[in-house]
């Protein structure tokens, strides 16, 4: 049985992102992501003006008379949401663990998509598929994926991002919006100098076959360290324990340059394939950094 406590916490997340989809994103959604192209819908004489590209010559020989192929834009649009639950997203040093940042921005993303009409269906993963909720529709449907993303309690211990995403590929056969919602904490991309080429060919694939994009998920002392003396810290998926002298004003420069290499490596990989990305970080507002991509991704568009 699911605690009260979540229930609690599922219709504050409900009633708080509500608010900033009516305010903020009505109107943005549909503008911005697009249905999957044109369906047909009815043959039709043919009129002056019309595309001579769709005249319909089965018809046209039929009958005597030129007849038309009429289109129209298939609207209806299935919004994927993949959430990265490994033990890294269970961190944060401000404000809200990566992982509650996750429920209220797939709560926003959720509830801008049933707005429309749209299908939500959810991917938790971490080393392996942890849950899979089959896109639908409705209010309901919107609360059971929020509900999953705040209760579920993973089995796995690390990440991998590509398993998710050729999992992805294998359950949803139509072009959809995508949205990977992860630290990117993985191999390949936080430690290595050039990523996998296994995960960039996933990702690559994964981009061409839908609309995919990423939301990272950052926290300040992942990228700069303060100084606040001997440090007792733990690998949050390998486990390991290890110390570290924060006092040590080159050791925190070179934990520096570590990390703002390891951004500047994701940053080219998703504009290399080029893959729509917003950075979220737990001491900013989530809901600013979603609103610039949206009005970026719009003037892009029109």
């Amino acid at each position: 049985m699911i605690p009260k406590e979540i229930f609690k916490r599922v219709r504050q997340i409900e009633i708080t992102t509500s608010r900033l989809v009516t305010d903020v994103f009505a109107g943005q959604y549909h503008s911005i992501f697009k249905g999957q192209g044109m369906e047909f819908d009815e043959v039709r004489e043919y009129q002056i003006g019309d595309d001579i590209r769709f005249i319909d010559w089965n018809v046209t020989a039929r009958t005597g008379k030129a007849h038309v192929k009429k289109f129209v834009e298939e609207r209806e649009l299935t919004v994927m949401i993949l959430i990265d639950a490994s033990p890294s997203c269970q961190f944060a040093t401000v404000n809200k663990l990566k992982s509650q940042l996750s429920a209220e921005i797939a709560s926003v993303i959720s509830l801008s998509a049933i707005g429309n009409n749209d299908k939500v269906g959810l991917i938790i993963f971490t080393d392996q598929i942890e849950k899979y909720v089959p896109p639908r529709k409705g209010r309901q449907h919107v609360l059971r994926v929020i509900r999953e993303i705040l209760y579920f309690q993973p089995k796995g211990k690390a990440t991998d991002i590509e398993h998710a995403l050729e999992y992805l590929n294998k359950v949803t056969k139509r072009k959809s919006i995508c949205f990977l919602i992860s630290d990117f904490f993985q191999k390949g991309i936080s430690e290595s100098p050039v990523p996998y080429k296994d995960f960039t060919n996933k990702l690559a694939i994964a981009n061409k076959r839908h609309d995919l994009i990423a939301i990272t998920l950052n926290d300040p002392r992942e990228i700069e360290m303060p100084d606040c003396g001997i440090l007792t810290l733990k690998h949050a998926e390998s486990g390991d324990i290890f110390y570290v002298d924060s006092n040590d004003k080159a050791y925190r420069g070179r934990y520096a340059q570590k990390n703002s290499d390891r951004l500047s490596r994701r940053e080219q990989l998703f504009k290399r394939l080029g893959i729509d990305y917003v950075d979220i970080y737990t001491d900013k507002s989530y809901s600013d950094s979603l609103i610039k991509f949206f009005m970026k991704r719009k003037r892009r568009i029109h």
